[in-house]
C-alpha cells in the first residue's frame, strides 16, 4: 500500500491504481485504435491491442468490482479512434461501464470523446483530498494524480540493468504509467519530467512480474 495525501492506495502490477477506500479504479493512457492509428501512416501491426487492453481491463474490472473506473485521458489514440473502433469493442467497453461510475478524464488525444461512448467526460476530477487530471500541472498540488507522461525507470541490477514502466511519486504528486497494449514509456531522468518532482523525495515503483518494485531516484539511471 502507498500512503498518499491522507489516503491509503494499492499500486497494481499491470499499472493500475486501485483506491480501496473510494472502491475507484484508476488507469491512465489506454490508447486504444493506437495499432489501426499506425497503419494509417504505413506501419503495419497486428490490430488487436485494443482487445488486449480491454482484456486487461475486464480481469481488473471482474477481480475488484470498482463502483467507480477513471480514465485519466488519452484512452483514444487520436481523433478518429471512435470512427475506426470495432462494434465489439464498443459493446465490451459498454459492458464495463454497465452499473458503476465511469469517469473519461479528456486528455490531449481524445477531446472528441465528450458523449461519444457512455460515461462521464470530465477535465479534471476532485475527490476528497486528490485531484485527477491528464496532464501533471506545472506547480505540483497536493494529491494531484496524472498520467500523460508514459513513467518508465531503469534500475541497475549488476551485472544488469532493469527497464519497467512505472508509477512515480515525491508523496505530494502521483504520475501512472501507461496502460495501452501499445504504449511506451518515457525514462524518470528525462528532461520532460523536470521540475515535477522533488527529486530527494522521488521514488519509481516499477510494474514487474505480478508485483511492483520501488526504488528511491538514486537507484535510477538514464537509457
Amino acid at each position: 500500500m502507498l500512503a498518499f495525501c491522507g489516503t491509503e492506495l494499492r499500486l497494481l502490477a499491470d499499472g493500475a491504481l486501485w483506491w480501496p477506500e473510494a472502491a475507484t479504479l484508476v488507469v491512465a493512457d489506454l490508447h486504444f485504435e493506437k495499432a489501426s492509428s499506425l497503419a494509417r501512416r504505413g506501419s503495419l501491426l497486428p490490430p488487436y491491442d485494443t482487445a488486449v487492453t480491454l482484456d486487461r481491463l475486464d480481469r481488473l474490472v471482474a477481480a475488484l468490482r470498482p463502483a467507480r473506473v477513471i480514465s485519466l485521458g488519452d484512452a483514444f489514440h487520436d481523433p478518429f479512434a471512435l470512427e475506426r473502433i470495432a462494434g465489439e469493442a464498443r459493446q465490451r467497453i459498454a459492458a464495463l461501464q454497465a452499473g458503476r461510475d465511469w469517469v473519461w478524464v479528456a486528455g490531449n488525444h481524445d477531446r472528441a470523446l465528450r458523449g461519444a461512448i457512455g460515461g462521464t467526460v470530465v477535465e479534471e476530477l476532485a475527490i476528497g483530498p486528490l485531484l485527477f487530471r491528464h496532464e501533471p500541472a506545472a506547480e505540483a498540488e497536493p494529491g494531484e494524480i496524472a498520467g500523460h507522461l508514459h513513467p518508465a525507470a531503469r534500475v541497475l541490477l549488476r551485472p544488469k540493468s532493469v527497464r519497467r514502466r512505472c508509477f512515480a511519486t515525491d508523496g505530494r504528486r502521483l504520475i501512472l504509467p501507461a496502460f495501452g497494449a501499445l504504449t511506451g514509456g518515457l525514462n524518470l531522468l528525462d528532461r520532460a519530467y523536470r521540475g515535477l518532482f522533488d527529486p530527494a523525495g522521488l521514488v519509481a515503483h516499477l510494474v514487474g512480474d505480478g508485483r511492483v518494485y520501488s526504488f528511491p531516484r538514486r537507484h535510477l539511471t538514464p537509457d
